[in-house]
């Protein structure tokens, strides 16, 4: 069965939100080790920056594969 492109959509949303947290965690504990100390929002700023990028990756490459018949 084919997955619509909203399931794409929202499958690439859920999965990239978890990352967003687990990004945002990664960061707090991190950066410190290298000498960065951005605030919480500055940290969720760059989080976001990153999720939107993820979010459109994530999706295209769905799309693509959808398209040349490469998902399972």
């Amino acid at each position: 069965m084919k997955q619509t492109k909203l399931m794409s959509f929202v499958e690439a949303l859920v999965i990239v939100a978890v990352g967003f947290a687990a990004a945002v965690l990664t960061q707090i504990v991190v950066f410190p080790l290298f000498g960065m100390h951005p605030a919480i929002g500055d940290s969720l700023a760059i989080g976001a920056i990153f999720t939107g990028v993820s979010i459109a990756r994530s999706y295209a490459l769905r799309r693509f594969f959808e398209r040349v018949g490469l998902r399972g």
